[in-house]
């Protein structure tokens, strides 16, 4: 029996995560659920009716599924999963997942990496299942094209959702420009990552690790990277010419979204007006002290922060150092139990490096929620020693001591999102065990997205709070929580159709000051990801609230490692929860995390409770 099946959560949860799972077999094998790591998803358009038809038996099976779940978790569990599947119906009916072509190239590139970047059985083994899915890509992108279908004009998704939606819109052009790119990286990783390592002799493994029994079949190889090159002219030709603008999914799916993926009560006009207000004092705050922290203006502080760099000898070990630096701090200060879990700070494989500019190919990508390694490699940029004295300068100008513990130790490699996982392994919510593995494109379950980001940005809080950061590098994350702000204020106005993606990725120059390509990359992740962008903010002031809350709820008996310790022990699911538990336990002064269940009120154990 795998943790999956564990018969303490709520069975109909299991089943139905199960079902999905099986359906999407590129997510399983990044969760940690490996029977289907011989399997590449169903995109024809049977499929993708057969997997609505799925998601829609499920809901209806909850009704027969008993009325009282055993636990508050397991009632906890039966919401989330709810809400998950009405959220993923109507992706699929809208079609702002299944009329995407960047979802399929995305699960036919991740499903040939997915099984080099986990240690899940014999190098053997994962070589074996990268063939098997392999041999699948062209069958898989033939469905999908079937389902997209010429350019017909025929309706493929709907701006604004899907039911009641009068006319359509042909497929937005930045969603196409993506796929294409994919499938280039697609051909790149066919054709030089897997070739590298069968000229090597080398297997699956995020090391490079060398093994036995790896050919990686030509011919497999050849028919895939054309599978890709079609599936590219494909769209180029028959599709971008006609692109669309439109990538609003609408008030009402935003709302939805909102209400059952983040189970927030807040509506988006809330959410924007609230954005903009911190985005405001944010930015008038960090133009107000910039000459304190040495520059005039705050680009100028950033740049000054440029300079301090390690050397290109000293780069890859100044990432396990920093690493160290921050956990010893942590440890000391007892803000939060450490796990026994550490990072190894390697080089991106060779591999990868020339696919991955154009994928979701993550720095820091999650642990398997199951079957997890007793070390979990963390994969940095490589300092190429072929470079230019000038072209090392920058890139470690680029790299350098703020950036290596802003974002890569402490939001993601440390006490951000590293320490959050291993905490969520361990709830006893398995929505909350799994919601927040990164898979192809996202997270697995958008309703993990408040806690694992919102943990993350109040992490880098709670570093500068124990004397982790310097003064500048205190600047620096109020220069990232404008970032947060401007993400917020984007997401909401984009799907409101208030905005356009040139509007967005205009935006984000002018009031994030973020690059040209990076503002654009950031706008069409925005436009295909709806209500993702918000979560940052909005999660990380909700912990803030609630921590300022709990404080008062019990006074001298607060414990800001217990604190830390009790929240994450809920996993990845929506802080909005979360906080209401903890502040009905503090109230009745009741053990804080999900490992003390508490019985609750009927509204909170049959899992019908109102969101707040």
């Amino acid at each position: 029996m795998s943790s999956f099946d564990d018969p303490k959560f709520d069975s109909w949860s299991r089943v139905s995560l199960g079902a999905h799972l099986g359906r999407h077999p590129v997510d399983a094998t990044f969760i940690g659920v490996h029977q289907h790591d011989h399997r590449l998803p169903d995109a024809s358009p049977e499929g993708i009716e057969e997997t609505v038809d799925s998601m829609r038996s499920a809901l209806r099976d909850e009704f027969t599924a008993g009325s009282h779940p055993s636990s508050s978790m397991s009632a906890l569990d039966r919401r989330l999963v709810r809400g998950f599947l009405t959220s993923r119906v109507w992706e699929y009916e809208s079609g702002h997942v299944s009329a995407n072509p960047s979802t399929h190239t995305g699960d036919a590139v991740f499903g040939l990496m997915g099984p080099l970047l986990t240690r899940h059985g014999s190098q053997a083994e994962r070589a074996e299942a990268v063939e098997a899915r392999m041999a699948q890509i062209p069958g898989f992108l033939a469905g999908a094209r079937e389902l997209l279908g010429p350019d017909d004009g025929a309706v493929r998704w709907r701006p604004g959702g899907a039911g009641g939606v009068v006319g359509g819109s042909t497929i937005p052009a930045a969603w196409i420009r993506r796929a294409i790119r994919e499938c280039d990286a697609g051909v790149r990783f066919v054709e030089k990552g897997l070739e590298q390592l069968r000229g090597r002799g080398q297997g699956a493994g995020q090391d490079g690790s060398a093994t036995s029994g790896s050919t990686w079949a030509t011919d497999l190889r050849v028919q895939a990277a054309d599978a890709f090159r079609a599936f590219a002219h494909f769209l180029e030709s028959e599709f971008l010419p006609s692109g669309s603008d439109d990538v609003a999914c609408g008030s009402e799916a935003f709302e939805m979204l909102l209400r059952d993926g983040h189970f927030l009560s807040k509506s988006a006009e809330d959410v924007v007006a609230y954005a903009r207000d911190e985005l405001v004092r944010t930015r008038s705050w960090l133009e107000s002290a910039a000459s304190r922290y040495g520059g005039s203006s705050p680009e100028g502080v950033v740049d000054r922060l440029a300079d301090l760099h390690p050397s290109a000898d000293e780069y890859l070990a100044r990432f396990g150092t920093m690493w160290t630096e921050m956990r010893d701090l942590a440890l000391e200060r007892e803000l939060v139990t450490w796990p026994d879990f550490p990072i190894e700070y390697v080089e991106r494989p060779s591999w990868a490096r020339a696919a991955a500019p154009d994928l979701y190919f993550l720095f820091y990508r999650s642990p398997p929620a199951f079957q997890r390694p007793s070390v979990h490699r963390y994969m940095v940029a490589p300092l190429d020693d072929a470079a230019s004295a000038d072209e090392q300068l920058a890139f470690l100008r680029a790299n350098n001591d703020s950036v290596i513990k802003l974002n890569h130790v402490v939001h993601h490699g440390g006490i951000g999102h590293h320490v959050q996982n291993w905490h969520a392994f361990r709830s006893p919510s398995l929505v909350g065990r799994i919601a927040a593995v990164d898979c192809a494109s996202r997270i697995a379950m958008f309703c993990g997205g408040t806690m694992a980001e919102g943990w993350a940005c109040y992490a880098t809080d709670l570093m500068a709070e124990a004397g982790g950061l310097s003064d500048s590098e205190q600047y620096a994350a109020h220069v990232g929580r404008v970032r947060m702000c401007a993400r917020a204020i984007v997401d909401v106005e984009l799907h409101a159709g208030r905005m356009s993606l040139a509007e967005a990725a205009a935006f984000y120059r002018e009031e994030a000051g973020m690059s040209g390509a990076a503002a654009e990359a950031e706008s069409v992740k925005n436009s295909m990801f709806p209500g993702g962008a918000l979560m940052y903010l909005i999660g990380t002031d909700m912990i803030h609230d609630l921590r300022r809350d709990i404080m008062r709820a019990l006074g001298d008996d607060f414990d800001l490692r217990v604190f830390h310790d009790a929240f994450l022990s809920y996993g990845s699911i929506p802080v909005a929860l979360v906080a209401d538990e903890m502040r009905r336990r503090a109230a009745a002064r009741r053990p804080l995390g999900a490992h003390d269940d508490v019985p609750g009120p009927a509204a909170w154990t049959d899992g019908l409770g109102a969101a707040t």
